[in-house]
């Protein structure tokens, strides 16, 4: 996903793979970092089982995006 896709995304939730685009980085790297360290992601993470999700607001947020609540 592009930042502009996420921007309009009405998903509450998003993926490492969604989001590893934006940030230049490896998929399987957030979803490590998540489960080793989440603070050191500087956005909030949520682990349900071997699945983790990014909730989308603070994501754009943690991104210097305007958020309407």
């Amino acid at each position: 996903m592009t930042l502009s896709e996420i921007r309009s995304s009405d998903k509450p939730m998003l993926l490492p793979a969604e989001v590893a685009p934006v940030l230049g980085c490896d998929a399987h790297s957030i979803r490590i970092q998540a489960r080793q360290d989440p603070e050191q992601l500087g956005f909030n993470v949520i682990l349900l089982g071997n699945r983790t999700l990014i909730p989308r607001k603070a994501f754009l947020k943690f991104l210097g995006e305007e958020v309407p609540e």
